[in-house]
């Protein structure tokens, strides 16, 4: 290679900007150039300085710029830090000037002031929380009313009724549910019984795990954990869909071409909830209770015939009607929470994703919350 490569000039330059630093006696000397070029091979070295009073000779600087400046003040950052301090010498008046000036610009960290709440300030934020809670009670209220308006207006002029919307959307709500609702209901059969019996073993009373499965299941887990689980899988998805839409403006195309978004988007999801959400329901009792005839059949020894047998005398149909009036209740709850969410999507991702999983939330909260209303209810109705 020639002194004509323009490569040439580029590297001898690089390499004639060097810095050594070297250990002298008690302390180190740092000659050469302390550059920014410079920097990134010195940077091990500088790491390993350390051990309490440190001395360092500049005399042998020959050049220092800004970058050099703040490796060297965030040595003696690092050496304060651990207890020891930095002793510069042999530095000249410029290179102090410099190295003053880089540690005067370093901006100091704020000082955080812990925030004094008082007894008002607490009362505010509860007082918030409160109106923000009764604001969205409202809206969802209103929503309501939009999906049974719309209901209404359907059932008068069914040729507006959107069919194959409501049958896809039966098919993402309740068949593809069928797998993990069925598991789920099956182990929690198997749990009651196996828990059950090892209680009502110490007492003799192994016949009575059949009332206790049957009750819990029929009268509250069969639904209840339905519809948990209908409102993680469902409630996101409606707003996820939705909340693309409005994301990318499609529900304003719709509203611009004379289509109301409440029939098209919120009826058949709400709708399709309304239906499946029972059938879910009585797989889940379906499954709860063989499972639980299996591990009573396995732990101890109860037949399925005497099993079959202590369910249809013992069991009343008081609490197969309490699980199922439930149903209808809790599928309104989780669609009109789900499209309520996926309205209030803004134009970004974010906003996506905080109202999905806002949505999940709020849907089984409100579900848990209405299952504690009704067992209130019906308790007070001796049903």
């Amino acid at each position: 290679m020639t002194s004509t490569d323009p490569g040439f000039e580029s590297r001898t330059g690089h390499d004639a900007e060097r810095a050594r630093l070297a250990r002298a006696g008690e302390g180190w000397v740092l000659e050469g150039m302390l550059t920014l070029r410079s920097l990134s091979a010195l940077m091990p070295d500088l790491d390993r300085v350390g051990g309490g009073q440190v001395q360092l000779d500049l005399s042998g600087l020959d050049k220092l710029d800004t970058a050099g400046a703040y490796a060297l003040h965030q040595l003696q950052e690092r050496l304060a830090r651990e207890g020891g301090a930095l002793r510069i010498e042999g530095l000249s008046a410029d290179h102090a000037a410099l190295l003053e000036r880089v540690a005067q610009s370093i901006p100091e960290p704020p000082e955080e002031v812990p925030a004094q709440r008082s007894l008002t300030d607490l009362l505010e934020a509860l007082g918030r929380t409160v109106a923000s809670a009764g604001v969205f009670l409202a809206e969802i209220c209103a929503m309501l009313g939009l999906f049974i308006a719309r209901l209404v207006w359907l059932i008068r002029h069914p040729s507006e009724f959107r069919a194959t919307a409501l049958v896809h959307h039966c098919d993402q709500v309740g068949w593809k549910a069928v797998p993990i609702v069925a598991l789920m209901a099956f182990l929690i059969g198997v749990v009651l019984a196996f828990q059950g019996a090892v209680q009502l073993r110490q007492f003799g009373a192994e016949i009575f795990v059949v009332d206790l499965i049957a009750i819990s299941i029929l009268r509250e887990l069969g639904i209840l954990l339905t519809a948990i689980i209908v409102a993680g899988r469902t409630a996101s998805s409606f707003t996820a869909a939705i909340g693309s839409m409005k994301m990318r403006e499609e529900v304003d195309a719709m509203r611009t071409l004379a289509i109301d978004p409440a029939v098209v988007l919120f009826v058949p999801r709400i709708l399709a909830l309304l239906i499946t959400l029972p059938i879910l329901g009585m797989l889940a009792n379906a499954m709860g209770l063989f499972g639980g005839a299996m591990m009573s059949w396995i732990e101890l020894g109860i037949s399925p015939n005497m099993f079959m047998a202590r369910l249809l005398e013992d069991t009343s149909v008081n609490h197969v009607i309490v699980g199922f009036v439930k149903a209808p209740v809790f599928a309104l709850i989780i669609g009109v929470i789900g499209c309520h969410a996926g309205m209030q999507v803004g134009g970004n991702a974010e906003s996506l994703g905080r109202q999905t999983s806002s949505a999940v939330v709020r849907s089984i909260f409100a579900v848990i919350v209405a299952d504690a209303m009704f067992s209130v209810f019906f308790a007070m109705m001796n049903i």
